[in-house]
């Protein structure tokens, strides 16, 4: 018990490093979250500071849920299976997803948890992962909603571990970690979906 703790505990300390924050602060001399939206995100990020940044955001922000990722794997090697390996990754998962969400550095005020849970994916499921990113810029692509597309891709997380059973990083069961991950996900884009429903949903411009 004490080892799935500690994994946690690391876990949300690094989801809470919120790169959006450090780096509009470093770039643009202002904090992104008092700026457009007021999420801490790649999207935002896009809109207050630029591509650039944005890019270097997303790319820091999946990071931030692979490396806890690995370091559960690791963790569950070197113990050498004593402890459940999938349990740890799922644990380390949903841990860096609140941390993300409610970063302790940075007054419990963070992101949505989009790209970070998408490393999260790639290393639990590369495939699921993979088929996940391409449903999300799809959906984006069709509708110019990037919360659309990330709403509908987490959904679909769950509903792919009833038929896709390999290339998991651990055996086990995956369903109920991939619904509490697609809940975080929804819940944090509770106002999107009301401006969605209402047709009032910001979209992205390609040009």
């Amino acid at each position: 018990m004490t080892v799935y703790i500690i994994m946690a505990i690391i876990a949300y300390a690094i989801g809470s490093i919120n790169f959006s924050v450090i780096i509009s602060k470093k770039v643009a001399g202002f904090d992104v979250r008092e700026k457009g939206s007021g999420n801490a995100g790649s999207t935002n990020m896009l809109r207050a500071v630029g591509k650039k940044a944005a890019a270097i955001t997303l790319v820091c922000d999946i990071l931030k849920g692979v490396i806890p990722s690995l370091i559960a794997i690791l963790i569950a090697n070197i113990m050498k299976g004593s402890i459940d390996k999938a349990l740890l990754v799922q644990i380390s998962g949903v841990a860096v997803a609140i941390g993300h969400t409610y970063p302790i550095f940075f007054q419990f005020k963070g992101g949505k948890g989009v790209a970070t849970s998408l490393g999260v994916a790639l290393i639990t499921n590369w495939q699921m992962g993979l088929i996940c990113l391409v449903f999300a810029l799809v959906i984006m692509a069709l509708t110019r909603m990037v919360s659309l597309g990330s709403i509908s891709a987490s959904v679909l997380f769950p509903v792919l571990t009833l038929f896709i059973h390999e290339h998991y990083i651990a055996d086990g069961n995956y369903l109920v970690f991939g619904i509490i991950m697609a809940v975080i996900i929804v819940f944090n884009h509770r106002s999107n979906l009301k401006r969605i429903l209402e047709g009032k949903e910001n979209r992205l411009s390609f040009k």
